[in-house]
C-alpha cells in the first residue's frame, strides 16, 4: 500500500511535527511517504500529487479543515479509488457531519500513533478497528470508541525533523513536543479535555533540539504550560544554554502567575536578553468571567513577573473576546489593563466554539450565536451584540496594523499615558476603515490615517501630532519626505551635523542621509520613562538604507533604541 502522511499548513513557514512523528514511528512500512502543503497552494497540483497513492491521511485543524475537504474532492474526482483519511483535533469531536461526505472514507479520533499503526497493518480489513470511524459499501457508519494513552517512551529514539532536507528547516518555525496535556480545565480549550500531563523521554527531547538548534533558527515549544514544573523547566533552559546557536529564538507558552522563583530568577542571571520568548494567555482580568469558564488567574502576580522578565523576554499576550459575563466595559477595563504593560505583541482573538470543548456545549446557556463553519467564532452573546462585536474587530485590526508591526509604538504609548488607548485604536480603526481595506493597503496609508485622525480628534494636542512625525520617519530605512513637519535650515542642520561627528564618532554625511526636526519634548526621557518632558529639542535621524532611522538628541547624542 502507497499511503502519504500530509497537512496543508497555514503559511510556507509553518510546519507540521504530528506528521513527522507518525512517519518516524512507522518509517519502516514500505510505501509509507510524508509531504507538506500549505493552504495557498494550487489545489490541482496538490491533488494530482496526492492521486498516486492509495491513502492519503491528512492532518486536520480549524485552519484548514475547509481547504482539506476541498481537496478531498478534487482528489476523489482524479482518482475515486483513492481512500481519504483525517484524523487532528478538528475532526477527533463531533465528526458525524464530517464521515458523511462522499470524499471522507477514515476518521481517526483521539491521538493517533496507536490506532494509525493499527490502520498500516490491519489494510484492507479495517472494519473493526478501535478508534476509527469507517462507511460500509451501504453507507452505515462504523466506530468502536476505545480511547487509549500511547506510551511517549516509544519516542525516545525517534527523531522527527531528521527526514528532511537541514538546509529547509532553517526559514521555518520549527516546534518541539516535551509533554502532552494540560492541568487546567479552561472550557473553550481543547487542551482542558486531557488533565493527565504526560512528558515525552528526555533523550528525545535534547537530541531534537540540538539537531533543531544546528539547523534551525525559531524554535516552538507546543506544551501548554511549559513551566509547570521547576526543576524540568530549568532543565531545559540550562540545556538551551550550553548548545544554542547564534540566531535561535525559543518560544514558550507559559502560565506566568505560577512561574517559580527560581526560574525567575535563573532568567534574570543567566539568559540572554532575546533568546526567549513568552507567550501568556491573560484572556481578560475579568475574575466573574474567568470563573464561568473554570480558568485560574492572578492578574496581579501575572502583571509582576511580566515587568520582572519583560527586559530580557520578548513576551506575546493574548486576550479573548467574548467570554461568558464579559460586557464591553469589561472588555476595554481587561484591554487597557493589559495594554498596558507594552507587550511587543497583543493578540486580540475572538471567543471560538471548538468541537468538543465545554463552551460548544454550553452555548445556550449564555445566548450564544456562533458561526458553524470553521473557525466557529462567535456572532452574538447574552453580553455583546453583533455591532459591539463588529466594532471590536475594527478595534482589532488597528491594534494589528499600529502596535504589533509595530508603526505607531510611540504615539500609542504616549496615548495610553493621556486618554483611552481603547478608545483611540477604536476610533483610529474606524478613522481606516473609511478608506482603506484592513488587509490590503500601503504604508503611506497607515500614516496618513493616523495623522489625519489625530489632527481632527485631539486638535488641542500638538505632542501628539509630532509623535506620528516620529514613528512615520524612525520606521523608514532611507530618508522619507515629512508629513507635517517641517525640516530645521540648512545652516542649523549643517552644525547640528558637526556636532553629531565629533561628539557621537560616527561618520557625518558620507553615505549616511540625515533629517532634522523640531519638536517640543525630548525624545530620550519619552523612550526611557514614558513622560513628556516638554521643551524646544532638535531630533536629528540617521538613515543608512539597511535599518530603521537612528534618531539622536541634539543636547547629549545618546543614541535611542
Amino acid at each position: 500500500m502507497k499511503i502519504l502522511l500530509t497537512t496543508l499548513n497555514a503559511k510556507y513557514i509553518h510546519t507540521n511535527l504530528a506528521i513527522r512523528l507518525l512517519y518516524g514511528l512507522n518509517r519502516e512500512w514500505p510505501g509509507l511517504d510524508w509531504r507538506e502543503f500549505t493552504i495557498n497552494q494550487d489545489r490541482d497540483e496538490i491533488a494530482g500529487f496526492c492521486a498516486d497513492f492509495e491513502v492519503v491521511a491528512f492532518s486536520c485543524y480549524i485552519w484548514n479543515i475547509t481547504q482539506t475537504l476541498e481537496l478531498a474532492r478534487k482528489i476523489k474526482a482524479l482518482h475515486p479509488s483513492v481512500q481519504i483519511l483525517l484524523g487532528g483535533p478538528e475532526v477527533s469531536y463531533d465528526w458525524q457531519d464530517v464521515i458523511v461526505r462522499p470524499e471522507v472514507d477514515y476518521i481517526i479520533t483521539g491521538e493517533g500513533e496507536t490506532p494509525f499503526r493499527e490502520f498500516l497493518y490491519a489494510w484492507p480489513e479495517t472494519g473493526q478497528l478501535d478508534n476509527l470511524v469507517s462507511k460500509t459499501e451501504t453507507g452505515e457508519i462504523r466506530f468502536f470508541s476505545n480511547p487509549v494513552t500511547f506510551e511517549l517512551e516509544n519516542y525516545r529514539h525517534i527523531r522527527p525533523w531528521q527526514y528532511e532536507a537541514p538546509e529547509d528547516l532553517r526559514s521555518k518555525v520549527l516546534y518541539v513536543e516535551t509533554s502532552r496535556g494540560c492541568p487546567y480545565k479552561c472550557e473553550f480549550c481543547l487542551a482542558s479535555l486531557d488533565n493527565k500531563v504526560r512528558y515525552l523521554p528526555d533523550e528525545h527531547i535534547k537530541q531534537t533540539l540540538l539537531y533543531l538548534m544546528e539547523h534551525g533558527r525559531v524554535i516552538k515549544f507546543l506544551d501548554r504550560t511549559f513551566n509547570m514544573k521547576r526543576d524540568f523547566t530549568i532543565d531545559i533552559f540550562t540545556f538551551i544554554l550550553a548548545n544554542y546557536r547564534p540566531g535561535n529564538v525559543f518560544q514558550f507558552e507559559i502560565t506566568a502567575d505560577i512561574l517559580h522563583p527560581d526560574i525567575i530568577r535563573f532568567i534574570q542571571e543567566k539568559v540572554p536578553q532575546g533568546l526567549f520568548r513568552f507567550e501568556i494567555g491573560i484572556q481578560t482580568v475579568n475574575q466573574k468571567a474567568n470563573l464561568e469558564v473554570s480558568r485560574k488567574q492572578n492578574f496581579d502576580k501575572t502583571k509582576g513577573i511580566i515587568q520582572q522578565l519583560a527586559d530580557k523576554v520578548e513576551m506575546h499576550l493574548d486576550l479573548i473576546v467574548g467570554l461568558p459575563l464579559e460586557r464591553w466595559e469589561d472588555i476595554k477595563f481587561s484591554f487597557e489593563e493589559v495594554f498596558k504593560l507594552f507587550a511587543p505583541e497583543l493578540q486580540m482573538g475572538f471567543l471560538k466554539f471548538l468541537k468538543g470543548t465545554p463552551v460548544r456545549e454550553k452555548y445556550e446557556q449564555h445566548g450564544y450565536v456562533f458561526d458553524p463553519e470553521p473557525p466557529y467564532q462567535i456572532i452574538e452573546s447574552n453580553y455583546l451584540s453583533r455591532q459591539e462585536l463588529a466594532r471590536l474587530e475594527v478595534l482589532e485590526s488597528a491594534l494589528e496594523i499600529y502596535w504589533n508591526k509595530p508603526r505607531a509604538a510611540r504615539t500609542l504609548k504616549y496615548v495610553t499615558a493621556h486618554y483611552s488607548i481603547f478608545d483611540f485604536l477604536l476610533g483610529l480603526g474606524e478613522c481606516f476603515g473609511e478608506r482603506h481595506d484592513f488587509h490590503r493597503y500601503k504604508l503611506a496609508d497607515v500614516y496618513e490615517r493616523i495623522l489625519f485622525f489625530v489632527k481632527n480628534t485631539y486638535p488641542d494636542d500638538p505632542i501628539l501630532a509630532e509623535l506620528v512625525e516620529v514613528d512615520y520617519c524612525l520606521y523608514q530605512k532611507d530618508r522619507p519626505r515629512t508629513l507635517h513637519l517641517t525640516e530645521i535650515g540648512a545652516d542649523e542642520k549643517a552644525a547640528m551635523l558637526e556636532t553629531f561627528k565629533v561628539t557621537s564618532g560616527k561618520a557625518g554625511p558620507g553615505k549616511a542621509r540625515f533629517l532634522a526636526l523640531p519638536i517640543r519634548f525630548d525624545l530620550e526621557v519619552l523612550e526611557r520613562e514614558n513622560r513628556i518632558e516638554a521643551g524646544e529639542f532638535s531630533l536629528l535621524i540617521r538613515y543608512d538604507g539597511n535599518s530603521r532611522g537612528e534618531a539622536f538628541c541634539l543636547d547629549q547624542l545618546a543614541t535611542l533604541s
